[in-house]
């Protein structure tokens, strides 16, 4: 089958990371095309009629939507190497479950970290803390959530840690004081070349903030 990949994005995205990342993995290659969301493309908009959002996977002409199923999706077609859900289906379902969670919690919280004050902010690091030190039980003694594989809890939550300084900043915390096991994983993860060449340098995401701020008047 004749594989024509298009990745619609925007650089600073963790959820087109994640698909990044994913693609990476299975080696395979994909035309890139950064998209302006303060003006938005028709191949966006036709792409992705409903949300109008970024990441959308275009594979031989059909749009797959959303980061989490286009990550599935990535799995079950490219399935000849780097298996990311596994077999048992126990075990999919609570892969599914971690990502969820990373998607419902993770972003909500270090969004509140980011562009809240006062007591909704120090409800916002609560609540990322305290899902980060759950995410730390989930992961345990094992190299990667699946286990001794690289996979998908590891892809959905991934990306999310190129915006840990800027929640650090914005929050006056540190991560790896509060969530060592976490840094640890993360830096195996980075010892991936999928992993090290997809994600972004956190310092970056900290400056494209601080225009953001400025932008929308967040002080």
């Amino acid at each position: 089958m004749a594989n024509e990949v298009i990745l619609l994005d925007v650089w600073a995205s963790s959820f087109g990371m994640r698909v990044r990342i994913a693609l990476a993995e299975k080696g395979v290659e994909y035309e890139y095309k950064e998209q302006d969301l303060q003006d938005k493309s028709p191949l966006l908009i036709k792409s992705n009629p409903i949300h109008k959002k970024i990441p959308v996977l275009i594979h031989n002409g059909k749009p797959i939507c959303e980061s989490l199923i286009i990550v599935q999706y990535i799995d079950e077609v490219w399935n000849e190497k780097s298996p990311l859900l596994p077999k048992d289906p126990h075990q999919r379902a609570n892969a599914r479950f971690w990502a969820d969670f990373v998607d419902k919690k993770i972003y909500d919280y270090g969004s509140r970290i980011m562009w809240k004050k006062g007591e909704e902010q120090e409800e916002g690091k609560k609540g990322f803390l305290d899902c980060l030190k759950l995410l730390e039980g989930e992961l345990g003694e094992k190299p990667y959530f699946g286990g001794e594989s690289f996979g998908f809890v590891d892809v959905a939550f991934l990306p999310f840690s190129c915006w840990f300084h800027s929640y650090e900043t914005c929050g006056n915390f540190s991560v790896e004081k509060e969530c060592p096991k976490i840094i640890a994983w993360l830096e195996r993860c980075k010892e991936k070349e999928s992993v090290s060449k997809s994600l972004l340098d956190p310092q970056k995401i900290s400056e494209f903030v601080v225009m953001l701020k400025k932008r929308f008047g967040v002080e």
